[in-house]
C-alpha cells in the first residue's frame, strides 16, 4: 500500500511567475457577474436530428447541478445529457448541453428556467455533445479595487500576447482547500472512493499536481516556452504532439511565434514520450510526488501530454472607477487564473473556492 504523501510543494498551488511578478492588486469574483465565461464550441447546431442542443446561461450553479435539473425536467437520465466541459460555479457562464428530443419537455425548451440557470437557445442537433467537443472559452473578468501602474499593465499585456503564459492547472482543479488532493492521498493510501465523480476529481487533481510541479521547474529555468532536444512538442490548437530530436532553427522560430509549444506530463503508466534531460527532470519531479505518480499508474491512467504554454487570444483591458476589465479567449482545458496570475497579485489564493474549470 502506498504511503500518504507529504504536503504538496507550494509551487503546485501557488506557482512562480513567468513575466516578472504581478502588475497590481485587486479583488476577483466579488459577485458572479465579475467572471463571465462564454463557451466557444467552434460549430453550429445542425438544425435537425434526434437531440436538442441547448445553450444555457447559469449563475452560481455548477455544471453537474444543471445536468440534474435538466434531467428532472425532461425525464431523461443524466448519463444521456451531454456537455463539452465544466464551468465555474462562482460565475455567469453560457454553455451548451445536449439531450434526446424524446423528453417530457417536447420542444418547449426556450426560456425554461430553474434554480441558477435559464435556457437561452434551443436548436435540433444530430448527436450527443461529448466532453472536450469545444474550441475554447471567452472570458470577461472584472478586477475590483485595482491598483497598479497603467503603463506597466499594458506592457505586460503586450508581453502575454507575444509570449503566452504558463499553462497551469488552476486552483479549481485541486478543490476547496486542496480537498481533491486530500481525497487522492487517501484513495491512493487504500481508502475506497465509490462516488465516480469524486474519484475523477481526485485522479485529475493528482495529475495536475505533478504537471504543475514540472511546469514550475521549467519556469524557474526559463524553458517553459523554449523547445529543447528531448521535448515533446504540441501543435497549437490541436492534440497533435511530436518528439523533438533536435531543436533546429525552424522549430525555434515556430515556437517563438507560438505555433508549437513544449509539453509536460499528465502522469500515468508506461514510458514517458520525452527523453534525455527533459525526461530526467520530469522523472525527478514525479519521484517527489511518488504516491501520486504510483497511484495514477495503478489506477490505469496512461501517460499523456499537455502544453506547458498557453496562447492567449484577443487579450484587451479597460479601466474605469477603480475597476479593471479584462477580455480574452483561451483554448479548451485552460484556466483563466493562469492569465490573471501574471497580472494580479494573490489570484490563486482568491480562487480556491471552486471545483470546476
Amino acid at each position: 500500500m502506498n504511503a500518504v504523501p507529504a504536503p504538496i510543494a507550494p509551487d503546485v498551488l501557488d506557482p512562480p511567475y513567468a513575466h516578472g511578478g504581478p502588475c497590481g492588486t485587486g479583488q476577483i469574483r466579488v459577485v458572479p457577474e465579475d467572471f463571465i465565461v462564454r463557451e466557444w464550441l467552434g460549430f453550429d447546431a445542425d438544425g435537425e436530428g434526434d437531440h436538442w442542443l441547448l445553450k444555457v446561461r447559469k449563475r452560481g450553479a455548477n455544471t453537474h447541478w444543471v445536468v440534474k435539473q435538466l434531467s428532472r425536467l425532461s425525464g431523461i437520465q443524466q448519463r444521456d445529457i451531454g456537455f463539452a466541459g465544466l464551468k465555474d460555479r462562482n460565475a455567469v457562464a453560457e454553455q451548451s448541453f445536449s439531450l434526446p428530443v424524446r423528453s417530457a419537455m417536447g420542444s418547449d425548451w426556450l426560456g425554461v428556467t430553474g434554480e441558477g440557470f435559464e435556457v437561452i437557445d434551443a436548436v435540433r442537433h444530430r448527436r450527443k455533445l461529448k466532453r472536450g467537443a469545444l474550441k475554447g472559452n471567452e472570458f470577461e473578468i472584472v478586477v475590483r479595487q485595482f491598483t497598479g501602474d497603467a503603463a506597466v499593465l499594458q506592457a505586460r499585456i503586450a508581453a502575454i500576447a507575444e509570449h503566452g503564459v504558463p499553462n497551469h492547472f488552476g486552483p479549481q482543479r485541486f478543490g476547496v482547500d486542496g480537498s481533491n488532493l486530500a481525497r487522492a492521498r487517501r484513495m491512493f493510501a487504500g481508502e475506497p472512493v465509490h462516488d465516480r465523480l469524486q474519484r475523477g476529481f481526485a485522479l485529475s487533481a493528482a495529475r495536475a499536481a505533478i504537471f504543475n510541479a514540472v511546469l514550475a521547474r521549467r519556469i524557474v529555468d526559463r524553458s517553459w516556452n523554449v523547445l529543447q532536444a528531448g521535448d515533446v512538442a504540441n501543435l497549437d490548437g490541436s492534440n497533435s504532439v511530436f518528439v523533438v530530436e533536435q531543436a533546429d532553427d525552424v522549430l525555434i522560430e515556430r515556437c517563438q511565434r507560438q505555433d508549437v509549444h513544449p509539453t509536460g506530463p499528465l502522469w500515468g503508466s508506461g514510458d514517458l514520450k520525452s527523453s534525455g534531460a527533459i525526461a530526467l527532470l520530469e522523472t525527478q519531479v514525479a519521484a517527489q510526488l511518488a504516491a501520486f505518480g504510483d497511484g495514477l499508474a495503478q489506477a490505469g491512467l496512461e501517460q499523456e501530454r499537455r502544453s506547458l504554454r498557453l496562447r492567449v487570444g484577443d487579450l484587451r483591458s479597460t479601466q474605469a472607477d477603480g475597476q479593471l476589465r479584462l477580455c480574452f479567449r483561451l483554448p479548451r482545458g485552460a484556466f483563466a487564473t493562469a492569465v490573471l496570475h501574471e497580472l494580479i497579485a494573490g489570484v490563486f489564493e482568491q480562487a480556491h473556492e471552486a471545483e470546476e474549470e
